[in-house]
């Protein structure tokens, strides 16, 4: 609302602009913070705005699995059905009602089937079919823009399609001309237009979000630079040519969530480690995660005493050699042959001081610009990526990312090591701040580092650049917190071994949970292992030349288990691999496939298993049964659903039906 620059590793921004748009409906200035789980809203905040749009989502998915059921070429009855245990599924009333993204994505994951079988059930004569392709396309789009996980849906639906695609080839009565037009109008539908509506997410959010937030420290110097207030602030005005005589801030471009500078101070390596090696005693260099006037070198040019910028400035190039003198201290960034402290297998970096010793100076790098686009680029400030390579010993300074004991202040150690060995991520070097030097005194230089020039450069960068790097973060960066108390591992998910606490009256034991259906919980998943087992069951008997099924039945069957079964599949099994903090509410787009697939199996079981009447009518008192205690318990829990009414100690006790649930009460 502020349009202050964010990043979420959950996915893209599409989900918040849904949330960001039901608040502005509302009249939400941006000012309240959540910094805190449960707490009041003022007076004042129109909270149905805020959580309209969820809850109009999740409302809308009821409808949604009836319609596909019936694609599916099920009756009305297993439609209702299906709808009926989305209608009184507790965990997904409780993500609904909330300023929470489950809803939304399970709603567009669901558009996305519906109008894609929409299309494929449609005569292939009409035209206004390919109308629900496109309204597929941009339901994937928006699934995926919505939240990272929609991309297993996705790509689910692209292997159904392509396999409807493959079928269309090998039909020899369409003519050649009507599969190019079918197969071009896929990839177009499927594949093009949600590529560019992706994008579009992006391009929005990059559009509105034009200010410094908390989150710039996660992107690189251009990017932030590319913001209102913040580095851009810093940094206006700045010289973009690095020249001989420029004073400069060094950032690590090392894919870690906390930036640092290249840095020295008047504190030498001690001489003796605590594991006993020896050091060169001489001054330390480290990366220091904070902004400092120790953070400042100068580019010198090898042969000549000058530290300041000549007229007309002589820019350095790739490929040249240089030395890096520290401003404050004035010593020069050296390697020699010796261990680092906390890395033995890399070099020593230092601020070389002449102890009269055997040791003499080491201090030339060249400078070589990773993303250079011709042979003699000049390096330029925040644009450049550069690496310097010790020229004696052909190693290359990076961030080895291991803290320093006390010390060395805690700051992060700085090596010099063989490219061969070394990480590329943590190899490159940005200039952030830039100055024109024109000091040759020490103390003169000293007052001019806190006193920047003006030269007025463009260095904006361009969306691609921008949209590329903010895909990269989002897919890299780690959250801090890798445990919370209702975390819990996929398997859990599957027998709701565990729940999550949404908000907890101050006074009294109101309270809501995320807690699924237990009934319908159940039913889903041994409605899993009947459909494996029969389909195993089926497939050995064809095998043996047994047909139970007319064909037509067999590929219904099979469509329902691509759909239902495989959309579980795709939406549990990639967490099994995940390394991230996950919660119960992950596993709700799973869960809505098996309620899809309860009613269908039921009615294929009814339709061509049960042969007798008396079968039929047991199987018929069964399910009625069943949805009569799929109402019971949803009834049962609807105080931790909708928070109220307020319930007794004992009556929550009575709710905790697993000893792992985390149910909150108050004796009074």
């Amino acid at each position: 609302m502020k349009r202050v620059f964010f990043i979420d590793d959950s996915g893209p921004p599409l989900g918040h602009m849904i949330l960001a748009f039901g608040a502005y409906l509302g009249g939400f200035d941006g000012n309240f913070v959540w910094n805190r789980i449960g707490a009041e809203y003022p007076s004042n905040m129109s909270v149905w705005s805020l959580r309209v749009l969820p809850a109009l989502c999740g409302a809308l998915c009821v409808p949604l699995v009836y319609l596909l059921t019936l694609e599916l070429h099920f009756s009305h009855l297993s439609a209702l059905g299906a709808a009926l245990l989305l209608l009184l599924e507790n965990s997904l009333i409780v993500q609904s009602r909330f300023m929470l993204l489950e809803s939304v994505l399970i709603f567009f994951v669901l558009v996305a089937f519906f109008s894609y079988l929409r299309f494929y059930n449609a005569p292939k004569s009409s035209w206004f079919r390919y109308c629900w392709l496109l309204l597929c396309g941009a339901s994937c789009a928006a699934a995926v823009g919505v939240k990272y996980m929609g991309v297993f849906s996705y790509l689910l639906l692209l292997g159904v399609a392509s396999f409807h695609t493959w079928k269309l080839i090998g039909d020899h009565t369409i003519s050649h001309l009507s599969v190019c037009v079918e197969c071009v109008c896929q990839a177009v539908c499927l594949l093009v237009v949600p590529v560019l509506l992706y994008v579009f997410w992006f391009y929005v959010h990059l559009s509105l979000l034009h200010r410094s937030g908390p989150h710039d420290q996660l992107m690189s110097s251009a990017f932030q630079a590319s913001l209102e207030g913040g580095l851009s602030r810093i940094t206006q005005g700045q010289p973009l040519e690095v020249s001989y005589g420029s004073q400069v801030t060094l950032r690590s471009s090392a894919s870690q969530s906390i930036p640092c500078w290249l840095h020295s101070h008047k504190a030498n390596y001690p001489i003796r480690y605590e594991n006993g090696r020896g050091s060169s005693h001489q001054q330390q260099v480290t990366c220091y995660p904070f902004k400092d006037v120790n953070n400042w070198w100068i580019i010198k040019e090898p042969g000549r005493q000058d530290l300041v910028v000549s007229s007309p400035p002589r820019p350095v190039r790739h490929g040249d050699v240089i030395q890096l003198v520290h401003g404050m201290t004035s010593r020069f960034l050296n390697s020699h042959d010796v261990a680092a402290p906390m890395s033995p297998h890399a070099q020593e970096v230092s601020g070389y001081i002449d102890f009269n010793v055997s040791m003499p100076t080491q201090n030339l790098w060249r400078v070589d610009i990773s993303n250079r686009e011709a042979k003699s680029e000049i390096w330029k400030t925040i644009l450049s990526e550069v690496q310097l390579v010790h020229i004696n010993t052909s190693a290359v300074l990076k961030l080895s990312g291991v803290s320093l004991p006390d010390w060395g202040f805690r700051q992060l150690e700085v090596v010099a090591e063989k490219l061969f060995k070394a990480h590329s991520s943590s190899l490159g070097w940005t200039v952030e701040e830039h100055r024109y030097g024109t000091s040759q005194e020490q103390k003169e230089r000293e007052a001019e580092l806190n006193s920047p020039t003006h030269i007025d450069v463009d260095r904006k960068i361009s969306f691609w650049a921008k949209f590329l790097e903010l895909q990269w973060k989002m897919l890299t960066v780690k959250q801090e917190n890798s445990e919370h108390k209702y975390s819990s591992s996929p398997l859990e998910w599957v027998t709701m071994e565990t729940n999550i606490a949404y908000w907890l009256h101050s006074s009294t034991n109101a309270q809501i949970h995320l807690i699924g259906n237990p009934v319908s919980w159940g039913m889903a998943n041994f409605s899993l292992l009947a459909y494996q087992l029969m389909a195993a069951i089926y497939l050995l008997r064809r095998r043996r030349g047994f047909k139970d099924l007319p064909d037509g039945v067999w590929t219904q069957f099979l469509s329902l288990g691509c759909v239902c079964v495989g959309g579980w599949l795709v939406n549990f099994v990639p967490f099994l691999l995940m390394e991230k903090t996950l919660f119960l509410y992950h596993y709700l787009p799973a869960l809505c496939y098996l309620h899809l697939l309860t009613p269908a199996l039921l009615e294929h079981v009814n339709a061509h298993l049960l042969r007798s009447e008396t079968h039929q009518c047991a199987l018929g008192v069964c399910v009625s049964a069943m949805l009569v205690s799929v109402f019971v318990s949803y009834r049962t829990f609807c105080p931790l659903t909708y928070g109220s009414p307020e319930l007794s100690a004992n009556q929550l006790q009575g709710l905790r039906w697993r000893d792992s649930w985390d149910i909150l009460y108050r004796h009074r």
